[in-house]
C-alpha cells in the first residue's frame, strides 16, 4: 500500500495527528442513492460530534470488474459523476482508491490498519450491519468492531432508512425494466445519461421528427430498457430542453439489432452535432414495438410528442 500515486484525495486539508482524525465510511457508492446519503449524513453527524473531519473512501472501479469482468454490473454514475455527487453531499474529504488484486488481497484488519489508520488517520469507521470489505467475506460487524479495538479505530453501527432497503442493484433492476419512476424514487433524483451527438441515418427527419443520435460518453454506464421516454436535455451551454427519446433498434424501419439512442427535441432546431447532451429521464411512455407501416409509426410519434409535453408540463421542478 506504499505505492498510492494513483489515489485521489478530494478535500481541503490533511489531518496530521490522532486528535485531528477522520470519521469514515467505505463503499463503491454507485448511483449515490438515498441509502448512501443516509449513511453519509450519519458520518457527518458523528464527525461533528467528535470535532473531526468526515471522509468517504471509495474505489475507482467496481470490484467485480477486476475478478469477473463479464459479471461486472453496468454503472449508474461515471467516476466523475460519483465524485461530484459525493462532493455535493457536503462531505469534507473523498478518497478514491485504485481497486486491484493487491488491494483485494488485504484482510479487513490489514485494510483498517494500513489504509484507514496509518494512511488516512481514521479515528472512527461507520458501517452498516451487513456491510463487508476485505477478505475473507464471511466476517460480521462484531468482527470489524474487534479489529477496530485492536488497531485503534472506533467502529460504529450505521442505521438504515426505516422501512426501505435501497441498493444500487434495485435501481439497476428498475432501469432494466424501464421503470424510471422507481429509479427516481430510490435515487432521490431522476436518472441521467450523457452522450455525444453523432451523425445518423436521418430517417427521423424524413418522418417529420428529426432526432439527435447519441453515442455514450461512458460505455459502462447503464441505459434504461428499450422504449420511448419523456426526458429533459441539458445542452453544452446548460440550456434545458424538453424532448422525447427512443432507445431501441427501430424494428419498423429494419434497423438491425444495434441499439440506437435518438432524442427528438421539442421546439428546438439548432445544430447539435458534436455536442455533449445530458439526458434526464422523467417518465417512460411505452415499450419498443414494431408498427405495421411508417404512417402508423408517425401517428404514434405524434401521440408520444403530445404525451411528452403533458408529462413535462405537469412535472413541477422535474430536475430535482
Amino acid at each position: 500500500m506504499e505505492d498510492n500515486r494513483h489515489s485521489q484525495l478530494h478535500g481541503l486539508s490533511s489531518p496530521s495527528g490522532r486528535g485531528e482524525g477522520r470519521v469514515c465510511t467505505i463503499g463503491f457508492f454507485d448511483g449515490v442513492h438515498r441509502g448512501h446519503l443516509c449513511l453519509i449524513r450519519q458520518v457527518q453527524e458523528e464527525a461533528r460530534r467528535r470535532g473531526e473531519r468526515s471522509l468517504l473512501v471509495t474505489f475507482d472501479r467496481h470490484p467485480r470488474s477486476v475478478f469477473a469482468p463479464e459479471d461486472a454490473p453496468q454503472l449508474l454514475t461515471s467516476p466523475e459523476e460519483k465524485v461530484q455527487l459525493l462532493r455535493e453531499a457536503g462531505v469534507d474529504d473523498i478518497f478514491v482508491l485504485p481497486f486491484d488484486r493487491q488491494m483485494a488481497a488485504l484482510t479487513a484488519r490489514e485494510f483498517m490498519e494500513k489504509v484507514l489508520l496509518q494512511q488516512l488517520k481514521v479515528s472512527t469507521l461507520v458501517i452498516g450491519y451487513d456491510h463487508h470489505f476485505g477478505r475473507p467475506q464471511g466476517e460480521t460487524f462484531e468482527d470489524y468492531k474487534t479489529y477496530g479495538q485492536e488497531v485503534g479505530i472506533d467502529v460504529v453501527l450505521a442505521q438504515e432508512l426505516q422501512g426501505e432497503h435501497i441498493s444500487s442493484s434495485a435501481i439497476r433492476r428498475a432501469l432494466e425494466a424501464g421503470d424510471v419512476a422507481t429509479a427516481t424514487h430510490l435515487m432521490g433524483r431522476p436518472y441521467c445519461w450523457t452522450g455525444r451527438v453523432v451523425h445518423g441515418r436521418a430517417i427521423g427527419r424524413q418522418l417529420g421528427f428529426p432526432t439527435a443520435n447519441l453515442e455514450a460518453l461512458e460505455p459502462q454506464k447503464m441505459l434504461p430498457a428499450r422504449g420511448a421516454y419523456a426526458i429533459l436535455i441539458t445542452t453544452a451551454n446548460r440550456q434545458q430542453q424538453k424532448a422525447m427519446l427512443n432507445i431501441g433498434c427501430r424494428p419498423t424501419l429494419d434497423n438491425g439489432t444495434d441499439t440506437s439512442v435518438e432524442a427528438h427535441l421539442l421546439d428546438f432546431c439548432e445544430d447539435l452535432y458534436g455536442q455533449e447532451l445530458t439526458l434526464t429521464f422523467i417518465a417512460r411512455l411505452r415499450a419498443e414495438r414494431r408498427f405495421d407501416d411508417e404512417q402508423e409509426l408517425i401517428r404514434q410519434l405524434e401521440s408520444d410528442s403530445q404525451q411528452t409535453l403533458r408529462i413535462l408540463q405537469e412535472t413541477t421542478n422535474p430536475t430535482i
